[in-house]
């Protein structure tokens, strides 16, 4: 398989322990965010991606997949060893909010498209961007820490799509300097998924586009 990847988006980073867990072989192609206005924009790229956006995977028979919780969840589909969903139905509807609170309402919000806009195009300074930054991480993961399970991880004993996207998003909450002292279970959460081999071999720095 083929990952279409950018050592640092959150999304990619994703599908990258989603892969790792599963033991699954893939090939990076890095598609850089931030040089020369994006290389997700080139032309060749939005062919592949119309969104111009990572993750792209390409499946062992070509298909082209979008979107990280599509992609992951394709991947436990074809491949359920390990499962990265509980099998009784409650428990696979608790993990999926837990993934999707962060996928789906804290990360957009603080993709790179949004950043962007609010600086050029609303004449934000990196101050107020900041701020933006770290109310919505703030504001979600105070949601998250009360909804978490008894652990080691976000719910239960084993890895599953809640931890997949919690960690990229506790990575960025760091590296933007967003205080974690109000979340202890979250940084609990985090420490055992970084025990895993799975997950330390996904983080950015470990990726062959890492700067």
């Amino acid at each position: 398989m083929k990952l279409y990847s950018y050592y640092r988006s959150s999304a990619a980073y994703r599908v990258r322990i989603a892969l790792n867990l599963k033991g699954l072989p893939y090939e990076t192609a890095a598609i850089h965010l931030v040089k020369d206005g994006g290389h997700n924009k080139r032309p060749e790229f939005r062919a592949i991606n119309p969104q111009m956006r990572v993750p792209v995977l390409i499946t062992d028979a070509g298909d082209t997949l979008i979107q990280s919780l599509a992609i992951m969840e394709y991947l436990n589909e074809t491949h359920p060893e390990p499962p990265l969903l509980p099998k009784e139905p409650i428990a696979r509807a608790k993990v999926r909010a837990l993934a999707e609170l962060v996928a789906c309402d804290i990360h957009p919000l603080n993709n790179i498209g949004p950043l962007r806009y609010l600086k050029n195009d609303m004449g934000k300074d990196q101050a107020a961007i900041d701020t933006w930054y770290h109310h919505w991480i703030l504001s979600g993961f105070e949601a998250l820490e009360a909804l978490i399970e008894p652990g080691p991880f976000a719910y239960g004993n084993t890895a599953t799509l809640a931890d997949i996207c919690l960690v990229p998003q506790v990575y960025n909450a760091r590296r933007l300097k967003v205080p974690l002292d109000k979340f202890p279970k979250i940084v609990g959460v985090d420490a055992a998924c970084m025990m895993l081999p799975a997950f330390d071999r996904a983080r950015p720095e470990n990726q062959p586009d890492a700067e």
